[in-house]
């Protein structure tokens, strides 16, 4: 006999955490949240000690035997708890955050009932991070080509790190899109938001801290996702045309940046622009889909 699924109810807010790599990263994550909230957390590097971890602190723990990636981490959370209405914690198993400042951001995502998400001030190893973007466009590659990126500063996204997302957004926006294996999954959701007259926030007064590539890996490969999922972005928003514009903007910035700059950024800019001139879709392709984040 088939057991029914329990009716929706209401539930407060659920923590989702897509791990992989090094255990005692994650450690600081789930203390911080222990006997305050239920969370899932989804282990794309299949951990014995990943598991024996999280089952300590009280945690569901999911393998899904073999590396997702952080959308479709996510996804298989949610999918978990189908039938549930209660908002979302997305956190990076590299961030931390308090259960007061989880409460606080609660209180501010339910403060406006057009809020689709809510974030925090976030500080990292070097100090403050910018949590805030503005949304990537052909027009913002341009402005950010010649040095003029404040010009281009809405609508914005919210970096998903540290990102509560409401119950009524999530149903009406939907999952995450899997094609993005790791980063820009998050811009992507929020895009689809914003365009149905959802809006997003900064809760300035939250602070949280975020290491940043906390689960480890090559620089160059996460850069190579990172500009990769920028490109699907561009190309599922924009079209194809956009996506030359937004290139061709990409390749004048990196150009004239190679040519003033000096040292490390002068290396990044000539990396950034080999990559862009070979498409970073491609270039991901060639490299395969190891993981970083």
């Amino acid at each position: 006999m088939t057991e029914e699924r329990p009716a929706q109810t209401g539930g407060g807010t659920h923590v989702v955490v897509v791990a992989y790599g090094d255990s005692a990263t994650l450690k600081p994550c789930l203390e911080a949240l222990r006997g305050s909230y239920k969370m899932t957390v989804i282990d794309n590097s299949s951990s014995a000690d990943t598991k024996l971890l999280v089952e300590s602190f009280g945690f569901d723990y999911h393998d899904p035997g073999q590396n997702l990636g952080f959308a479709a981490g996510v996804n298989r959370a949610l999918q978990l708890r189908a039938g549930i209405s209660e908002d979302v914690l997305l956190l990076n198993p590299d961030a931390v955050i308090d259960s007061a400042g989880v409460e606080t951001l609660s209180e501010r995502l339910h403060a406006d009932p057009s809020l689709a998400c809510v974030a925090p001030a976030q500080e990292g190893p070097s100090g403050s991070e910018r949590v805030a973007w503005p949304v990537p466009s052909p027009w913002g590659a341009w402005l950010e080509a010649f040095g003029v990126g404040a010009l281009h500063s809405k609508p914005v996204f919210l970096i998903g790190s540290i990102l509560l997302v409401k119950a009524e957004a999530l149903a009406d926006v939907g999952l995450l899109d899997e094609r993005f294996f790791l980063y820009a999954e998050e811009t992507d959701w929020q895009i689809r938001a914003l365009a149905k007259g959802w809006s997003v926030a900064l809760v300035p007064d939250v602070q949280a801290f975020h290491v940043g590539a906390g689960t480890g890996g090559d620089r160059s490969v996460r850069l190579r996702h990172f500009h990769a999922s920028e490109e699907l972005l561009v190309r599922k928003h924009y079209g194809g045309f956009g996506w030359i514009s937004y290139r061709a903007a990409k390749l004048a910035g990196s150009a004239l940046r190679a040519i003033v700059r000096t040292g490390s950024q002068r290396a990044e800019a000539i990396e950034r622009y080999h990559l862009f001139r070979a498409g970073p879709v491609r270039v991901r392709a060639e490299m395969g889909s190891s993981r970083a984040s």
